[in-house]
């Protein structure tokens, strides 16, 4: 029998959700994504050191303010990234527009454009990359354009079927309905106890499926931020899973059955579709706690790292000039 995660490969399209180049080559997963956390955590790792110290000395040629080379740099170090990436998958690479812009349409835009061109200067084809963003109002309307453009996005932080709704009316090439973030607020709040068959995030992405399927949206269905492999399993089927390199071994080291739950066939429970104006969106995620919360928590989660990631650059940066001048003197 083969192992589980060859089972799911057999009927879903296996993401690599992390930035840890060594990671990938192991796992050999079909595209992979990546997000400002991620980012922060491969400049950790051997390889992630060497592209951060190569973005480091181009950054210090620029002829532009320390927080102008700092951003630059950063940019440079998630599409250096992104780039190994696609060198190693035959799918897609999504890179994250930076979470500070999740509340601006034409900033997003902007950086959007940003990333697709720094990936094109490195042969890296726009066919290869999704750009995520969140799916905030401002976030669904920058895909809208991004799509029109012929840029592929991805809309990321999605914990509802307004927003699922919404980003299907937009054209994104692809949503990823998270799953263990939906199940961390339940348990906050006082549910449970759960498992993978009422584990409420593996019942929002079920919903969001069949509700795709019954209407025949084109949109990718790809599940992300599982907890657990039971999550993993339970939504065995669905169009993409992005999934941790550690929940990953965890698959690859079982041979037990894996049966399939999704299929494009399979629309029972699918709902009632609503196409949202701005109001009717935003009213409508504000009587949804959980996705209002969650939404709004996973911007400031990412927003933490990216600044994170920039004090790290910018400090680094500081040292340079410091010593630069040391040697002037």
């Amino acid at each position: 029998m083969p192992s589980k995660l060859d089972q799911l490969r057999a009927m879903t399209v296996v993401v690599g959700d992390t930035g840890d180049i060594d990671a990938v080559r192991r796992l050999k997963p079909q595209d992979c994504t990546t997000n400002p956390s991620l980012v922060l955590k491969a400049v950790s790792t051997p390889a992630g050191k060497e592209i951060l110290a190569e973005a480091l000395r181009w950054a210090d040629s620029l002829n532009a303010s320390l927080e102008a080379r700092t951003i630059a740099a950063c940019d440079r170090v998630a599409v250096a990234i992104g780039t190994e990436l696609t060198r190693i998958v035959p799918g897609r690479v999504s890179t994250e527009v930076d979470a500070d812009l999740s509340f601006n349409v034409n900033g997003s835009i902007e950086k959007a454009q940003a990333v697709i061109a720094a990936y094109a200067a490195r042969g890296v084809p726009r066919e290869r990359i999704l750009i995520k963003l969140a799916s905030t109002w401002e976030g669904i309307q920058a895909a809208r354009e991004l799509q029109r453009q012929g840029i592929d996005c991805n809309l990321t932080l999605l914990f509802s079927l307004t927003q699922a709704m919404a980003a299907a009316d937009a054209g994104a090439f692809l949503i990823s309905p998270f799953v263990g973030r939906i199940l961390d607020w339940h348990v906050k709040n006082g549910g449970g106890p759960y498992t993978a068959e009422n584990d409420p995030g593996v019942a929002s992405v079920r919903s969001i499926y069949a509700t795709y399927k019954a209407r025949g949206v084109a949109t990718v269905v790809m599940g992300a931020s599982f907890r657990n492999v039971g999550e993993i399993e339970a939504l065995a089927g669905c169009d993409r899973l992005t999934i941790a390199p550690a929940l990953m071994d965890e698959l690859a080291g079982s041979a037990e059955n894996l049966p399939r739950v999704l299929a494009p066939t399979l629309t029972a429970g699918a709902k009632a579709w609503v196409h949202h104006d701005e109001a009717g969106f935003r009213f409508s995620l504000n009587e949804d706690a959980m996705a209002s919360e969650k939404l709004a928590e996973g911007i400031r989660l990412f927003v933490k790292d990216l600044r994170a990631l920039r004090a790290l650059v910018q400090t680094s940066l500081e040292q340079t000039t410091r010593t630069e001048r040391r040697v002037v003197a």
